[in-house]
């Protein structure tokens, strides 16, 4: 994905009534381009194609929010942390800029339960979901010439962010073939004495797989070669229901040192209430002596804040939320990853070529020898919402051209039916023999 050059329209230049210039400002460009290429902003494109006669509902398959449906919502102990927080006027006031203490140790025992050592709350920062702490840590490594290592396919806001801060993206591939394992011999050879990071995303978005520990640690290992800092993109943590266990990089914090970010969005089905965090996950303490923890610090006292009621809610959510809650989920997303892949392979002018297991999405790839009239991803699914009702994501906004991602988190029955749509719709524009 291509942000473009910095080019900038000319100032707009109405005249006074004197004839002097009046307005000497305009717009960036830049920011334009950035947004047309984002998720949502392709997305957007796609769903301005719906055809408005049609009478079906559109069934959202490009967007991995599945809490508008009741087999989705979240437990009665979030809700009614949120409640009590509000009803107990503790939390109307400002926030310290890393999060209030109470939360912060919450989250930071939250973590611990899966880790070999023991997070303090300071090596916990709150941030408005997992968005802003992209954002933090990659205006942070935003040094002169550094560059990151990002997936291929991966999440673009990474891109976005670090290409309007100036940091060089370098892409590293995710190996279909292979369960969507990193190409770690592709990743060493990108990283020169410039790299900063590598960004690991587990469970996997837009992929559904999930690495194994070997894998985990083999990436540790080689983030460690290299002397550059892991972050790793927790935001589906346990949200995995195949072969593989979810085993948080942070494991091998002793081996590199790790920026986790995690949000209650995914696990807890709440991506509205906007509340993330960047834990250090570091018992060697090279991400502190480095700066890095003070320069993240430095940067949240002059950010945004998660809304301070919301982080008054988060001890009761971590501590009280049952497992019988997380493994409804866990039933739901098996069940309709079922599905999903079931139903794909029906479809002859796409190939699935790992089953999800984890997250809420699936890559496929889309065969366009077989289909008349249709010039690539986007194309595809422009014409999908168009002629079906039903909204998926062009691989080209996650790094792969001429796939598709398709998220699989909504309810059983307008999966069925959407996924239906799609085989009709590729019938429909098949080459005839």
């Amino acid at each position: 994905m291509e942000i473009g050059s910095r080019d900038q329209p000319p100032k707009h230049e109405e005249k006074l009534e004197n004839g002097s210039r009046k307005w000497r400002f305009h717009g960036k460009q830049e920011l334009n381009r950035a947004s047309s290429l984002s998720v949502r902003g392709i997305l957007k494109a796609i769903t301005d194609n719906l055809n408005e006669a049609d009478q079906r509902p559109t069934i959202m398959l490009g967007c991995g929010d599945p809490s508008e449906y009741p087999c989705f919502r979240t437990t009665p102990i979030a809700e009614d942390a949120l409640v009590d927080a509000i009803r107990s006027a503790k939390f109307n006031c400002y926030a310290p800029a890393i999060g209030i203490l109470p939360a912060r140790r919450s989250v930071a025992d939250y973590l611990s339960e899966d880790l070999p050592y023991k997070l303090s709350p300071d090596d916990v920062c709150l941030t408005v979901g997992a968005r802003h702490a992209i954002e933090v840590i990659l205006t942070v490594l935003a040094q002169p010439g550094a560059n990151i290592l990002l997936p291929r396919p991966g999440y673009p806001y990474y891109e976005v962010v670090a290409t309007l801060s100036h940091l060089e993206v370098r892409h590293f591939d995710l190996l279909p073939e292979q369960g969507w394992e990193v190409d770690l011999d592709g990743l060493e050879a990108l990283a020169d004495d410039n790299t900063v990071a590598l960004v690991i995303i587990n469970p996997g978005n837009p992929c559904g797989n999930v690495f194994t520990y070997d894998h985990l640690q083999k990436v540790a290992k080689t983030a460690r070669k290299l002397g550059i800092l892991v972050i790793a993109d927790e935001v589906y943590s346990h949200l995995a229901f195949g072969g593989n266990p979810f085993v948080p990089m942070g494991v091998f914090g002793s081996i590199a040192p790790v920026l986790t970010i995690g949000t209650l969005s995914k696990r807890w089905i709440v991506p509205g209430w906007r509340l993330g965090w960047i834990a250090t996950t570091d018992p060697n303490g090279i991400l502190q002596k480095s700066g890095i923890v003070e320069s993240i610090k430095s940067y949240l006292e002059i950010a945004a804040d998660p809304a301070t009621v919301i982080q008054g809610a988060v001890p009761q959510i971590l501590e009280k939320t049952t497992g019988c809650f997380f493994q409804k989920i866990i039933t739901v997303l098996t069940e309709a990853a079922d599905i999903c892949y079931g139903e794909l392979k029906e479809i002859p002018c796409i190939t699935c070529p790992h089953k999800p297991e984890g997250s809420m999405s699936v890559m496929v790839k889309l065969n366009l020898l077989v289909l008349d009239g249709i010039e690539d991803d986007m194309d595809f699914c422009t014409k999908l919402a168009k002629e079906e009702s039903v909204i998926i994501l062009p691989g080209v906004a996650v790094g792969l051209k001429n796939w598709l991602r398709v998220t699989f988190a909504i309810e059983s029955t307008p999966l069925k039916d959407g996924l239906g749509r799609v085989k009709a719709f590729c019938l429909r524009h098949a080459k005839k023999e």
